[in-house]
């Protein structure tokens, strides 16, 4: 939790302040709640995750939930089965590599401008050429051949491409310019109205869109801090408040609790190989601790994710084994009996690890059990269960030294230590990223260079698959085929600890619909099912 030295009277002030800010000015003897109760078709909203580089899904906005503002080719339901949203229908080829896609005729811009393959064209090659943190260098050609079709040719074939489909809000061609991610134009359900950085961004229905109407008819997202965000829904202010699991057991008046599961993961990478190996820029690679298998098993089986979820996440959270449980893909014989410190010791002893010395630490010849763990500096959580972990392991004679420290001093050591990471996506690839081989020492991908000849065979097969369906096998068998994977029961290159239930305080008689397994905490994913959303009768 942030310490927040504000006073609690500033803080309802500054909120009141926001929230009449570019709104309808209020009678003076009327309340915030009063006023309320009289537009019941407003909601206003603090649920953190304002985006730095705006609303522009050609640099990333909307990955990790609904865009808003856009609309998609292909959506997924609240089960995460694949749907048409623009598309009208769409087919691969033999070859896996030509896609096509069939657009629905009556979707228009807020402007009024028709969406045509024109604009996903347009939409797709600006991605493509932007170089950010959408990916789509599979694409060898988007074409479109007639006004409501689109021709995707891909380099390769890959099944985790209908994932880009999915999230790729469409932009409109005509209307996409320098300032497009803080005056967006889009399908989607909502319109912006109004963005004041770092303090509220006001959106309303946008009477445009073609699929069905959401009953609220005006959003403002505040953007307040944790300390501030409880104190705006103790006073009645907010609608949906997220709150982190310090704040979960203290009452609300006239709000309610939900905890949403999710993968929004966290958990330790390790260095895989030996130390010796340097990247190109020339920060070391590897550590001869956590290269020994036997001491990223023996950590595996000894953490307890259940004392973690409840010291930790004050209950609020489920064990993590991979980073995709509960998904799809995910492989459920991944699961292990986890707080088994006897098991544990086992399998150091039969590795040769003991303590010769008498400190409590253990040696294999002349190496000592002991490493560093780095966490982000800042993220209580993340230090909390760094703390956690290495207490629960001491008993093992294993020594992890804790450190706090900015992401640019991670980046210069996250290829030699150990490191406190989180992930979490409804997309497969995420974990080809996170383990195959060649995303070793890219980015915040496999920084412990991870790999295995069989799991990459296995990834291949998955992204060469001709759908999502015939791809699952594969994905599950690169986690464990019961001999070898990237889970605890393989190689063990992670230890994954827990998955964070987003926690939400929501006004007593709103109904914000059935929330599915949200991701890793970017953006708005309680947002997904905006059009759900209604007042209980």
């Amino acid at each position: 939790m942030k310490n927040n030295k504000i006073s609690f009277l500033f803080l309802l002030l500054l909120v009141f302040s926001i929230l009449t800010a570019g709104c309808t000015s209020l009678d003076s003897t009327q309340s915030v709640n009063e006023s309320k109760e009289i537009r019941k078709d407003e909601l206003v909203l603090a649920v953190d995750g304002e985006p730095d580089a705006g609303f522009d899904p050609t640099t990333g906005w909307g990955r990790y939930g609904s865009p808003l503002f856009q609309s998609t080719l292909l959506k997924r339901n609240n089960q995460l089965e694949i749907v048409n949203d623009i598309a009208a229908n769409y087919e691969v080829s033999e070859d896996g590599k030509v896609w096509t896609v069939d657009l629905r005729k009556d979707v228009k811009f807020s402007d009024g401008v028709p969406l045509t393959a024109a604009d996903v064209q347009f939409t797709f090659e600006t991605a493509l050429h932007t170089g950010s943190v959408v990916d789509l260098n599979i694409l060898k050609k988007i074409e479109a051949t007639d006004k409501y079709t689109v021709k995707f040719t891909l380099k390769e074939p890959q099944s985790t491409f209908i994932n880009s489909l999915v999230t790729t809000g469409i932009v409109p061609k005509h209307a996409y310019g320098k300032d497009y991610s803080e005056n967006p134009v889009g399908s989607g359900p909502y319109q912006l109205v109004q963005w004041d950085r770092g303090q509220q961004l006001i959106v309303q229905a946008n009477p445009e869109y073609y699929d069905k109407k959401p009953f609220f008819q005006k959003l403002t997202f505040l953007f307040l801090n944790e300390d501030a965000t409880f104190a705006a829904a103790q006073a009645g202010n907010v609608d949906v408040a997220s709150i982190p699991a310090a704040f979960s057991k203290q009452q609300v008046p006239g709000m309610q609790l939900q905890a949403v599961k999710t993968v929004d993961n966290r958990g330790i990478v390790f260095p895989y190989v030996k130390s010796g190996d340097f990247t190109e820029s020339g920060l070391p690679i590897g550590n001869d601790v956590t290269a020994d298998p036997a001491i990223r098993r023996a950590i595996n089986y000894a953490i307890d994710r259940q004392a973690l979820i409840e010291g930790v996440l004050e209950g609020y959270g489920s064990p993590a084994y991979t980073s995709v449980d509960g998904l799809p893909w995910w492989n459920s014989d991944t699961v292990f009996e986890d707080a088994n410190i006897d098991g544990a010791r086992k399998i150091l002893q039969k590795s040769g690890w003991k303590d010769t010395d008498g400190d409590g630490i253990l040696e294999k010849g002349s190496l000592k059990a002991e490493f560093t763990l780095y966490y982000t500096a800042g993220d209580a959580i993340r230090q909390s269960l760094s703390i956690a972990v290495a207490d629960m392991i001491e008993p093992l004679g294993i020594n992890v030294k804790v450190n706090g420290g900015s992401w640019d001093t991670i980046e210069k050591e996250m290829y030699s230590n150990a490191v406190l990471m989180g992930w979490g996506s409804h997309d497969p690839h995420e974990m080809y990223n996170v383990y195959s081989r060649k995303y070793a020492g890219v980015d915040y991908y496999n920084t412990g260079f991870y790999q295995n000849n069989t799991v990459d065979e296995y990834f291949e097969k998955a992204l060469n698959a001709l759908n999502e369906k015939e791809a699952l096998e594969f994905w599950k068998k690169a986690q464990w085929d019961g001999e070898t994977g990237l889970s605890a029961k393989g190689d063990a290159p992670w230890a994954w600890l827990v998955n964070i239930d987003h926690l939400y305080l929501v006004k007593d008689g709103l109904d914000i619909g059935k929330q599915r397994i949200h991701p890793h905490g970017h953006g708005w994913p309680v947002t997904n099912n905006i059009e759900e959303w209604r007042w209980n009768d």
